[in-house]
């Protein structure tokens, strides 16, 4: 019985001595691989199945051009996040659940190979002049990587799965994360320009919202995307443009922000600006693209809550504009943004939409929120399984405006 690492061991380095990675393609690779798994099992008089050795031949090509442990682990669909904490302890979650898996790298240096390939991949540098890098690994995944001496334990890596199948309203449905009547409002809405802001916790579905709202626009418009790590899936759009933030180099230049992609934007006469995520001072500039003839745009940022949201909101305009009064920034937000959807994720693991509000200006200094629907939980919910839905509050909808501009008449 051929021991399987000791193999993929001797194999790997028998490859190297005879040849210059560089100097041959991924194809020419494999069949050198496949010629010496086949000579070798021939030589040492070893039993391997067609199924088993197939799974070794591509455990070494891994091993050498791919992401090693990781491949196994990101071609399992049902996995959606994965979490490496240092050589030794990787994490998943499956189906919800996240617990520890047996796999593991051969060594930090391992490690710290694969990393170097998964961020060299994507034009991106880390090193300890650079410990803390997003990216993005070649299917979409979201990618962070921060390195010792701040990752105190080892290397760490946090990977959100990419889907392949891009996130639909129909789908959205099919989870109960909405219903039919409010996507039907949700697809008036967008059309219609109203600039809408998803908040929600960490893991809750911002980005996968966006997504499911983002196919509602247009096709005929000129859309700029704006994300640290591209991942949005606008499939729909013939006139797009995606735009992805730039780490500075070892030198300490050539960093392209958030903030520095929405200015450059405003100047590529778009119709619509979708930014991925804001979380520091170009929420400014997202609320003035937004204030000045850019109607229809789209955006996430983490809260707890709407009204957590738009706190969070003028604490960023802040970082980007000390001295400003928080009554301009406060009047700037609510001339800005027309509705705020919140999603959470619930006790159970599942992801719900829980409030749908609109912002209705200024009443004594403070943001007024309208909630149109509230997710309320029913008599068949338990500690373990969460069972409600977005329930149409008595709040009258205030801001018809757009809706008639677009020429939709219809009581929400």
């Amino acid at each position: 019985m051929v021991d399987k690492n000791s193999f993929i061991n001797f194999i790997r380095e028998e490859i190297n001595k005879q040849i210059t990675l560089n100097s041959v393609s991924d194809e020419e690779l494999r069949i050198i691989i496949e010629n010496s798994v086949r000579d070798s099992v021939q030589l040492k008089n070893n039993y391997m199945s067609i199924s088993e050795r197939i799974k070794v031949i591509d455990d070494i090509f891994n091993s050498i051009r791919g992401f090693g442990v990781l491949d196994n682990i990101l071609s399992d669909e049902n996995v959606t996040e994965i979490m490496i904490n240092g050589p030794d302890k990787i994490f998943i979650e499956k189906n919800g659940k996240v617990f520890k898996i047996n796999e593991k790298f051969e060594s930090a240096e391992k490690l710290n190979d694969i990393i170097q390939r998964i961020v060299g991949k994507a034009g991106r540098e880390v090193n300890q002049a650079n410990p803390i890098v997003d990216t993005r690994l070649p299917d979409g995944s979201r990618v962070n990587v921060v390195l010792p001496p701040i990752a105190i334990d080892g290397a760490t890596i946090t990977i959100r799965k990419f889907s392949k199948n891009p996130m639909t309203i129909k789908k959205l449905i099919q989870y109960n994360s909405i219903t039919e009547e409010i996507a039907q409002i949700l697809k008036l809405l967008v059309i219609s320009k109203y600039n809408i802001f998803i908040s929600g916790g960490t893991g809750s579905g911002k980005t996968t919202f966006l997504n499911a709202l983002s196919n509602y626009i247009p096709k005929e418009e000129r859309v700029i995307t704006i994300e640290d790590s591209a991942e949005l899936q606008i499939k729909n759009i013939d006139n797009l443009i995606r735009l992805e933030t730039r780490n500075s180099n070892t030198s300490g230049v050539g960093q392209i922000t958030i903030r520095d992609l929405i200015k450059s934007a405003l100047r590529m006469r778009p119709e619509r600006i979708v930014v991925g995520e804001v979380r520091g001072s170009e929420a400014l500039d997202m609320l003035q693209a937004m204030n000045t003839g850019h109607d229809g745009s789209l955006s996430t940022g983490h809260a707890n809550s709407s009204k957590d949201m738009l706190s969070r909101l003028e604490t960023m305009v802040l970082t980007g504009a000390d001295g400003l009064p928080l009554a301009a920034i406060r009047q700037q937000i609510a001339s800005s943004i027309d509705i705020i959807i919140h999603l959470s994720r619930m006790r159970d693991k599942t992801r719900k939409t829980v409030e749908i509000s609109e912002v209705c200006g200024i009443n004594d200094g403070n943001i007024v929120l309208n909630p149109i629907y509230e997710f309320v939980e029913d008599k068949n919910n338990s500690e373990d399984i969460v069972f409600g839905k977005l329930t149409r509050t008595k709040n009258e909808f205030l801001n018809y405006s757009k809706l008639n501009v677009a020429g939709f008449n219809l009581k929400i």
